[in-house]
């Protein structure tokens, strides 16, 4: 089976202030090397314009376009002609998209909601990307969020096929490498006002006890406010190829949720399966259904305090602390890589062709789009 898929999605030409853009590469490249011919669309941004860390794909294709007129013109027979047409979660006038391509193409059509905790807390009040009345429009709906939730949004929203699709490890882009240690403890990821106080009880705060140890914080977007302590460094931003090092230059890395992904629970981030496979122990705040993702103790250390983080940071054996992210990298590679969630994506559109073809109908909710209204 080699198919052709179209996605619309945020941004995958520039990791700047966003998880999408190493979610997005690592399942491109495990579909291109599957055989499938992929084209990525994205609107052509300032802040993505300036901060563009993707050298052009040799197996897949990247196209730009600068307003959502220039859509149907431009991209109106790939859609058509596609058999599958994913439109991501915090796409530009997503909703818009999203009513022209369940009305023009002629093959499956998904929602990847690589976002869906904050999706679904935000839904009623009125999102920028996706409306309820879309769901069902879609033949597919893929949930970054597993557990009960898929089943959730069936029943709620009238989603016809709902499934989990987590994020991934590229393991050919991220795996151990060998480095000199500088931090006892790091964080890689992008402010969010809902995620602050989690960092700082868990590596602000263990940095101030520990002021003989080094910390660091990489990532974009934090404000001039935040007092941080003496020996926590800084790094405004990485691009992808030097994740691995800085992983590489930790003992032990943290992974912190946002507050609707915690209250919603098993919403692993990008961020706790690459760090893992790059062999760095991780410590991670709880959330429901974590334990489904990694083992507990065993994969994943958990903290809830900032006293948990100083006990781990200064009491843990080294043999236990290497065995620790052994175990969860190995778990990655046995579960959580991008050719698993490939292989995923196939299944998913298999089974929602199957239920295309036993109705032979679209659903009465969908109306035409004429491509004037974009």
């Amino acid at each position: 089976m080699k198919l052709s898929i179209v996605v619309f999605g945020l941004s995958v030409t520039s990791s700047w202030g966003n998880g999408h853009a190493t979610t997005y590469r690592a399942l491109i490249e495990a579909l291109a090397r599957r055989g499938h011919h992929v084209t990525f669309l994205e609107r052509d941004v300032a802040w993505y314009r300036e901060h563009r860390d993707l050298t052009k794909p040799s197996s897949w294709t990247v196209e730009l376009y600068q307003s959502l007129k220039d859509v149907p013109r431009r991209f109106g027979q790939l859609v058509r002609n596609a058999d599958l047409v994913v439109v991501g979660s915090y796409v530009p006038d997503g909703i818009a998209i999203s009513e022209w391509v369940t009305s023009q193409a002629r093959g499956i059509t998904a929602f990847y909601d690589i976002d869906t905790p904050v999706t679904l807390a935000r839904l009623d009040q009125g999102l920028s990307y996706l409306s309820a009345a879309m769901i069902p429009r879609f033949d597919l709906y893929l949930s970054f969020a597993g557990g009960p939730v898929p089943d959730m949004i069936e029943k709620r929203y009238g989603s016809p096929l709902a499934r989990v699709l987590y994020c991934s490890a590229d393991t050919e882009a991220y795996m151990p490498q060998q480095a000199q240690t500088k931090w006892t403890l790091g964080y890689l990821g992008t402010y969010s006002e809902d995620r602050q106080s989690v960092l700082d009880q868990l590596l602000l705060s263990p940095a101030r006890t520990l002021s003989s140890e080094q910390f660091a914080v990489a990532g974009a977007q934090y404000p001039e406010h935040i007092a941080w302590p003496d020996n926590v460094g800084r790094i405004e931003h990485l691009p992808p190829k030097q994740h691995p090092a800085f992983y590489a230059e930790q003992r032990f890395t943290l992974n912190t949720t946002r507050a609707d992904m915690r209250a919603l629970g098993f919403s692993p981030s990008v961020r706790l399966f690459e760090a893992a496979a790059c062999g760095t122990p991780v410590i991670s705040d709880r959330w429901p259904g974590i334990e489904t993702i990694f083992e507990p103790s065993r994969e994943i250390l958990l903290a809830s305090t900032s006293r948990d983080v100083v006990e781990i940071l200064r009491d843990m054996p080294e043999e236990r602390r290497r065995t620790i992210a052994e175990n969860a990298r190995r778990r990655v590679l046995a579960d959580h890589t991008a050719d698993h969630r490939a292989r995923q994506l196939e299944g998913y559109y298999t089974e929602a062709a199957a239920r295309r073809r036993r109705k032979s109908v679209r659903p009465a909710t969908a109306r035409p789009v004429q491509v004037a209204e974009l």
